[in-house]
């Protein structure tokens, strides 16, 4: 999270200047070294970086702080947090991505970092058939511990949220609007639950801005890329489910999809991303747990394992990381125990030869 408040200010503002987007913006603090240097670079320097030219430039020097200075009060009054994508509390999961937001605004429980995260999505008028294999899914993915993404919407969206509060797995929405408000409003006693019960709720844009048509495929490359898996429940040949869809076989995320009846409007999009080999087929969350190689948790195992196997200290940080998380890279483990990634490396493969933990690709461990 940005503490720094000039810094913060700074990038508000950049956020709101004419015809500077994601990309641009990027490119504008890489260039220049941080947002104070792209406010404080002199005019000729702006215009020679690729892509701003005269007008953008312009912009930039004559940009009004009155705006972002409001939103940063917004900010500071309704504890959200704000990431920008040099940061290190970004989510991990969208910094691959050229088009990923470079400052989203979150509120909750910090999560998205989570080690498994499964994005549902769907129809906003779902049959059901359609809510009885959401619910299915969702509950069938507890013993994995994951994270649940959608776009708080009605429909299979909403159903996802909910089971999943129901199911005691923690769940994060995805807005296409600013966090002044909850669409559709019906769903504001969700949001709360979802936030009380370790969620949270994630934009990309600032207060005062509207659930406008064109804000959700942007919405939708979000839900795509923080997702490792994601699940459609009945959609038509065409929207907004399909396009997540696209996006997320994009970003070489692995796609499910609940197949359905030939010729039910409904499953006709499902059933489309299966035959084009877009989607794994999906009946429950075993199907997920077989393709991506999750394992459950079993209690039994490391209890045998903590009996039977002397640990140093260190090696003991290593178990319950991973008991809490249920599946870590080395980065991510070289992160937590603050060392260096040599001496991680070999304290893993001294834990795989105790029988302790196993590798999965990706350099991922797990508890044996």
């Amino acid at each position: 999270m940005i503490e720094k408040h000039e810094e913060l200010l700074l990038l508000l503002a950049l956020k709101n200047v004419n015809l500077v987007g994601d990309i641009m913006a990027k490119n504008l603090i890489s260039y220049c070294g941080n947002v104070q240097a792209v406010f404080n670079e002199p005019l000729r320097h702006l215009m020679k970086i690729p892509g701003v030219g005269e007008v953008v430039a312009r912009n930039i020097r004559e940009a009004d702080l009155s705006k972002a200075e409001k939103e940063l009060e917004f900010i500071r009054k309704n504890d959200i947090q704000v990431f920008a994508y040099h940061h290190s509390g970004y989510p991990h999961r969208l910094k691959p991505f050229d088009d990923s937001p470079f400052l989203i605004f979150y509120k909750g429980q910090n999560v998205l970092n989570h080690a498994r995260t499964v994005g549902i999505v769907g129809t906003r008028t779902p049959t059901d058939y359609g809510r009885i294999m959401c619910d299915k899914i969702v509950e069938s993915l507890s013993v994995y511990n994951p994270l649940i993404i959608s776009g708080l919407a009605y429909g299979i969206d909403g159903a996802a949220h909910k089971k999943s509060l129901a199911s005691s797995i923690p769940t994060v929405g995805i807005l296409g609007h600013g966090l002044d408000m909850i669409y559709p409003a019906t769903h504001r006693s969700l949001a709360e639950k979802m936030l009380s019960q370790g969620g949270g709720l994630l934009t990309e844009f600032p207060s005062k801005t509207k659930p406008d048509k064109e804000n959700f495929p942007m919405r939708n490359r979000i839900i795509a890329a923080l997702s490792d898996v994601l699940v459609v429940v009945e959609s038509k040949k065409k929207g907004g489910s399909i396009i997540t869809a696209e996006m997320a076989n994009e970003y070489n995320k692995d796609v499910f999809a609940v197949p359905g009846r030939l010729h039910d409007e409904l499953s006709e999009g499902c059933n489309k991303l299966i035959k084009q080999n877009k989607a794994h087929l999906i009946e429950s969350a075993d199907d997920i747990g077989y393709i991506m190689r999750w394992e459950e948790m079993d209690a039994r195992k490391f209890i045998q394992t903590s009996l039977f196997v002397e640990l140093d200290a260190t090696e003991q940080e290593v178990v319950q990381l991973l008991r809490a998380e249920k599946e870590l890279s080395i980065d991510q483990i070289t992160y937590r125990l603050l060392k260096q990634p040599s001496e991680v490396s070999s304290l893993l493969v001294n834990l795989e030869f105790k029988g302790v933990i196993r590798s999965l690709p990706g350099k991922k461990y797990v508890l044996f």
